[in-house]
Formats: C-alpha cells, structure tokens, sequence
C-alpha cells in the first residue's frame, strides 16, 4: 500500500523532529541519512561492541522503529539454545525486543512508536535511542558468547539475573 500526501507530510515531520534530537546531543549521522526513504543509520558505542542503528520512519504504517541487528549470526548448532536466551532476555525488557530468526540465526533489537493521528516529540526519539543502546549493549556480548560457545545458556540466565 502505498502511502498518501498526508502519511507523507507527517513522515518528513517525524523524520525531521528525529535529525533535530540527534542534533541536539551532538549526535554523528549524516553520512547516514536518507532523506528520499526516511532512514538514519548511525553507530553507538558502548562498553564493549559497536551498536548499529537504524531509525526508520514509515509512512504507509505511520511508526517509526529503530533496529539494532547484532554483528554476528548464530552458529546452526546453537540456534536453539540462542532461541532459549532471546526469550529470557526478552521476558525482563520493559520496551522494545529482540527478534531472532532461527532459519539463519540473525538477532536484532527492535523498538517502534506509532504516531497515528498524534505528534511525537524529541523526547520520545530520545528516550527509544537512548534505552535502546542500553538494551543492546546489555546483552550483544552476552549473545555474542553463547554463539561462540565461550557461556554456556545456565550462564546466560545466571548473567540476566544480577
């Protein structure tokens, strides 16, 4: 479905109101902007591994989602048991998710907002930035361990639970 005038207007709205925020920290992302799909993607550094991000506005379904894909995909061997991590680290998060396919093992952080008949402020775009680098960077080397077999799936719980 393809989106209307209207649906457009308020994407350019909320992509700008987006750029404005990250301008406003002094946030790195031109390179990464697509002004013509309404796409910004940057990197946030954490503890440990760097964090990609998309922020992404959609004016056919009126949301804006930021994803966070892990750098790496799951080994076929530890799929299962990768599956089993997701899901504890998913059953405490309070906003946002991971989304794992097991067909090929990718994991990605996901948080959407939906501005159907409303206006989101910088705040908002802030706040999903914001917990979602401290999401990611909470689990991404936990992830990153269990794939590699250097944490066992009794660790990872143990982990999630201090």
């Amino acid at each position: 479905m393809a989106a209307t005038q209207q649906q457009l207007q308020n994407a350019e709205n909320m992509f700008n109101s987006i750029c404005n925020m990250l301008n406003s920290i002094n946030f790195r992302y031109d390179t990464g902007r697509r002004d013509e799909d309404f796409v910004i993607t940057c990197t946030v550094n954490g503890d440990d591994i760097p964090m990609k991000m998309f922020i992404i506005v959609r004016p056919e379904r009126e949301i804006v989602s930021l994803l966070s894909p892990m750098p790496f995909n799951t080994p076929e061997d530890k799929r299962v048991e990768m599956a089993m991590a997701v899901n504890v680290a998913n059953y405490g998060i309070i906003d946002g998710s991971f989304d794992y396919d097991i067909s090929d093992g990718e994991i990605r952080f996901r948080m959407t907002a939906s501005y159907i008949e409303s206006l989101l402020g910088q705040e908002l775009f802030k706040y999903m930035l914001f917990v979602s680098a401290n999401t990611v960077d909470r689990y991404n080397d936990r992830f990153m361990m269990l794939a590699k077999g250097n944490m066992t799936l009794d660790q990872f719980i143990q982990a999630d639970r201090q």
